[in-house]
């Protein structure tokens, strides 16, 4: 029974994704449309990176990488600026997944081998705000971007002109908001850890980069997969021992959820209905429920207005954990890290991301009178 209550907790976030796909599963009944929910691009790209950081873990790259950050920031309020900025800016090349599953575990590892574990609520937290608004500015930054980008076919000068004050906003509050960290001094507690062999560091960063341009599709994403499998099998074959498949399942169980709940009619007329009121309010609260992917494809066949339905599916996905899959990511890192605290995680999740999203939804509608 221990072992039983021991693994639900530790994929409780599986299992309710699990069961909210199922209940919509009454309303749609399994077709061949559900095929068409399972963005097999991202998932792809989700299992090589996993694998790939599994695979530099295998190598403790993360150990020999935190020992040098602490060593050359030294104190903690510098220290958690370079975690939240290097996801910030990472999210802005390799999208808001990739970049918490590649720094989320660098975070830990820096935080652990300077005996400031206390810290990893608020540095994960501030990572996943990072990771939600880094790619915000480019077209190309976030997977809804690049959706609006092409379905309304928006000139590049005008997204940026749309996405820059929000961009600016979100930039200043996640710098203010890590001044709150106290300038203590911190230097390793733990031994130094080699550098690991460069030749196979090298190969596995070629191996994350094409991991991450499966994304931008730049080839068919079953290469990518092939190659990493095929090249971490021969090179760290263990490393698959220690891919985190729940958090693939949970991706599959919620484009289900996502899915189906955009097939349900009461729910496209009601937000038909709404969405022709505010874009910005409308996008942003559908954010909260369905994710901020699923909710640019859904209620872009509602609006013409896609100005503010670009600022609400960026900045919406900030809020609940499953506004974003990035948030996903980080709740169920947190909770592998940290078991057992997972409420206090929740508490600090959610005041730091509210209190974001009603300064950015403040934001937007003086965005109104400057355009």
């Amino acid at each position: 029974m221990n072992v039983f209550l021991g693994l639900v907790k530790s994929h409780i976030v599986l299992i309710v994704a699990v069961l909210a796909a199922a209940v919509t599963c009454f309303f749609v009944h399994p077709d061949a449309g559900y095929a068409d929910y399972f963005d097999l691009d991202t998932l792809s790209c989700l299992f090589c990176t996993l694998a790939v950081v599994s695979a530099l873990k295998e190598r403790k790259f993360f150990e020999w990488l935190a020992g040098k950050i602490v060593t050359a920031f030294g104190n903690m309020r510098r220290v958690s600026f370079a975690l939240v900025f290097v996801t910030y800016f990472g999210s802005m090349i390799m999208a808001n997944d990739m970049a918490l599953v590649t720094f989320l575990p660098l975070g830990y590892y820096v935080l652990s081998s300077c005996g400031k574990r206390e810290y990893t609520a608020f540095v994960f937290v501030m990572q996943n705000v990072a990771a939600n608004l880094g790619g915000m500015l480019t077209p190309f930054g976030n997977p809804q971007n690049l959706y609006l980008y092409s379905y309304y076919s928006i000139a590049a000068g005008e997204f940026f002109k749309i996405m820059a004050l929000p961009f600016a906003v979100a930039f200043v509050l996640i710098a203010l908001t890590c001044l709150f960290v106290k300038p203590v001094h911190v230097e390793l507690e733990t031994p130094e850890t080699a550098a690991p062999p460069a030749w196979r560091m090298v190969v596995y960063f070629v191996l994350f980069a094409l991991s991450v341009l499966i994304v931008f599709r730049v080839f068919p994403f079953y290469v990518g997969l092939i190659v990493v499998t095929v090249a971490l099998l021969i090179l760290e074959p263990k490393a698959f021992l220690h891919v985190d498949y729940a958090l693939l399942l949970t991706f599959c169980a919620f484009f289900v959820f996502s899915g189906n709940l955009s097939r349900i009619p009461t729910v496209q007329s009601t937000l038909g209905h709404l969405v022709a009121l505010s874009p910005l309010l409308v996008g942003t609260a559908s954010c909260q429920v369905i994710s901020n992917v699923p909710s640019a494809v859904l209620l872009s066949r509602f609006t013409t207005d896609y100005r503010h339905l670009l600022v609400a599916v960026n900045i919406g996905g900030l809020g609940t954990p499953v506004s974003s899959l990035a948030s996903l990511i980080t709740l169920g890192e947190y909770r592998r890290r940290e078991p057992g605290k997972t409420g206090r995680y929740l508490a600090l999740f959610s005041l730091v991301n509210f209190l974001f999203l009603a300064v950015l939804i403040g934001a937007s509608y003086l965005n109104d009178l400057i355009l």
